[in-house]
């Protein structure tokens, strides 16, 4: 009877897990399907995007789209832009927001939690609602149309989350460690950077991703901001695709495809650095 309860047991456990796994499956195909389809679309000429008939393959396989696309005005030097000013709202972020989540989460300070409050609070007001007071701070400023401005922006936008993550990751990590180097002779400061920064790299680089891709990915503020084309960013160049003429989607397809490949080639670099990271914090913990 034991043994028909427990058969009957796995039997249930693996219908179960065949279940999770199908809808597992069927998950990241609707999220991968969008991928396919831009890359698909990428290759095949407009009268076959077009088309009423939708094909799954590129039955005129081409690389026309690319080849406009690059050749279109101001491509390479929003690209250029692209680069500078997210590569360096990032670094900005991670340096501030680091240091901020060390503070808070390792000293006793004064209205500690009321500031953790305060960044949950700023990130339930929508961006859109921001852009109207951030352009006129700018704009007194006399920073609109500048790339110090637009980092400006990206780093006002990305920072609260960013010390909200990096504090987790900074109060997971035991401060008897830190106490531990002191007592061996070591500064405060060589705690903190031979103890506590190596071990919450992972989170760093984690937290990274996510303002890389944020600001990667604007066009709102980007848009209201610079208003020189050769000021602009690889998501407002997207937009040029679409005229009062019609839309070209081969290139708009390629262009996007052109678009993402720096952000895969970003993720795929800094996924092997948080397992390197990983594998480092805990043989030194």
């Amino acid at each position: 009877m034991s043994t028909t309860m427990a058969g009957s047991r796995s039997n249930r456990r693996r219908r179960s897990t065949w279940l999770w796994r199908v809808v597992a499956v069927a998950f990241c195909i609707v999220m991968v399907f969008p991928v396919y389809w831009m890359i698909n679309s990428s290759f095949e000429p407009n009268s076959q995007i077009t088309s009423l008939t939708p094909s799954f393959f590129p039955a005129h396989f081409t690389f026309h789209n690319f080849v406009d696309a690059v050749d279109r005005p101001w491509f390479w030097d929003d690209a250029r832009n692209s680069l500078v000013i997210v590569v360096t709202a990032v670094l900005v972020v991670l340096v501030v927001a680091f240091l901020a989540a060390a503070a808070v989460a390792r000293f006793r300070l004064w209205g500690a939690k009321a500031f953790l409050v305060l960044i949950l609070v700023v990130q339930m007001v929508p961006t859109a609602a921001l852009v109207i007071p951030l352009f006129l701070i700018l704009n007194r400023a006399k920073l609109t149309d500048t790339y110090a401005g637009l980092v400006l922006t990206y780093v006002t936008l990305t920072l609260p989350f960013t010390i909200w993550m990096l504090r987790g990751f900074v109060k997971a990590v035991p401060i008897d460690l830190e106490e531990a180097a002191m007592v061996d002779g070591a500064s405060r400061m060589g705690a903190f950077r031979r103890i506590l920064f190596p071990l919450v790299l992972p989170g760093v680089i984690s937290t990274g991703v996510f303002s890389f891709i944020t600001a990667w990915n604007d066009f709102l503020y980007v848009n209201v901001i610079m208003t020189q084309n050769y000021h602009q960013t690889l998501p407002v160049w997207l937009f040029s695709f679409s005229t009062n003429t019609g839309t070209d989607y081969g290139g708009l397809m390629a262009g996007c495809v052109l678009f993402s490949l720096p952000v895969v080639v970003f993720f795929l670099f800094v996924q092997r650095r948080i397992v390197t990271g990983l594998t480092a914090g805990a043989v030194k913990g």
